[in-house]
């Protein structure tokens, strides 16, 4: 008997695992991303996902924001890629009724910084565009430690845990270029400093995509002035503004002050990574100026 604890939970992976099926079956009527957001991670992408999926000409991914398709399932062929995704049939009807081809996406912030994810993009998708959010790295870092522990994914204390980062992480980007079909748990959930040097995987990106391809959002600019962010979003993917969307802030998790000895010592060991930004960007990040 399923109790009320439980119904739930069993209720949704069955719809989970039916939806997934009929995917499958109608794989091939289906539509591929034309955009990703792709990183990074606690930077605000899924309040940038819940906004862009309200607009009348974005199709959002079926069931799950990000399918994890480029990091963790590639093994499973782009057929299985594909039925996360609407159907061609829902797009041309849209197309009709709003007057504009729309558009589907995911979001999946493990792609920017796995090691095989650019790539399997730009081989699979190779007109696709990527959003890019970006936050202050030591705020970042520190809400990625609270999300991991709060998931169950992390049981260190914030300072011990990045001190022991390198050992922890030692090895395993390697291990994910040698096996393409390899998971690596810690270099997924733990990697709290090295999920902040921006500048590296931009740049990493700009080689695959092209500059004209990659469009970088200042997370803070995003939450302070929404509207000039989401205008400049909608230019980048070609879309029309058709009104502005109620802009929220989803999945922040309260968490205690971080210690200034601490943050002045993130601060100083990412300053050399902001300045490689800034050179990037042609700007300075919001947080240093």
């Amino acid at each position: 008997m399923i109790t009320g604890n439980t119904a739930t939970p069993r209720l949704k992976r069955g719809v989970h695992v039916a939806s997934r099926a009929i995917g499958r079956l109608t794989a091939g009527r289906r539509m591929l991303p034309s955009f990703l957001i792709v990183g990074a991670q606690r930077s605000g992408t899924t309040s940038m996902y819940r906004t862009l999926s309200q607009h009348p000409a974005v199709l959002k991914a079926v069931l799950h924001k990000g399918v994890h398709y480029f990091d963790l399932n590639y093994g499973r062929g782009v057929g299985w890629y594909r039925a996360h995704f609407p159907l061609e049939a829902t797009a041309g009807r849209i197309a009709r009724e709003v007057g504009v081809v729309p558009q589907t996406f995911e979001s999946s912030p493990y792609y920017m910084v796995h090691p095989l994810a650019p790539a399997r993009i730009a081989a699979d998708l190779p007109r696709v565009k990527l959003l890019v959010l970006l936050r202050d790295p030591v705020e970042r870092a520190y809400s990625a430690y609270a999300h991991e522990f709060a998931r169950g994914f992390e049981s260190l204390p914030f300072e011990q845990a990045i001190e022991m980062e390198n050992d922890r992480l030692r090895g395993q980007h390697q291990l994910l270029v040698d096996f393409p079909s390899a998971t690596s748990e810690v270099h997924q959930h733990n990697a709290y400093l090295g999920r902040g040097n921006y500048a590296e995987y931009l740049e990493n990106l700009t080689v695959l995509f092209g500059r004209d391809r990659l469009h970088v959002v200042d997370s803070h600019e995003f939450f302070a002035t929404p509207e000039r962010s989401y205008d400049d979003v909608l230019d980048f993917l070609q879309l029309p503004h058709l009104g502005y969307p109620q802009f929220e802030r989803h999945n922040a998790r309260p968490r205690a002050p971080l210690p200034e000895g601490l943050r002045q010592r993130l601060e100083d060991y990412f300053a050399p990574h902001d300045d490689r930004l800034t050179h990037w960007l042609g700007q300075p990040p919001s947080w240093r100026r």
